[in-house]
């Protein structure tokens, strides 16, 4: 299993953008209906930090997500942007939840 969070905070321009492309994604995982995907985002009370909670059952599973159309449109996007803060990257490692995983 891979969990990762990612955090990073776009300009208060690029937020409403951002938000319609991870519709994107939702919308195309959604379609495409792979059980070895949890994909989420929140957007922070500052209407312009996003973080995305993202758990795959492996790394192939992973590797699809950043395949898709959607995620390459997001990615591309939010690069060109000029974001005010970068994202940050973090590995997590399960403890408890009240959710199955597949660990």
């Amino acid at each position: 299993m891979k969990i990762v969070r990612v955090q990073y905070t776009t300009t208060p321009e690029f937020a409403p953008i951002n938000q319609a492309n991870i519709a994107g994604i939702v919308k195309e995982l959604k379609e495409i209906k792979h059980p070895g995907i949890k994909y989420g985002c929140w957007l922070l009370p500052d209407g312009k930090t996003f973080m995305h909670f993202d758990q795959f059952e492996n790394e192939a599973a992973h590797d699809l997500l950043t395949s898709l159309a959607s995620f390459k449109k997001f990615d591309a996007d939010l690069w060109a942007s000029k974001l005010e803060i970068e994202p940050v990257l973090e590995l997590l490692s399960p403890v408890a939840s009240t959710e199955e995983s597949w660990g």
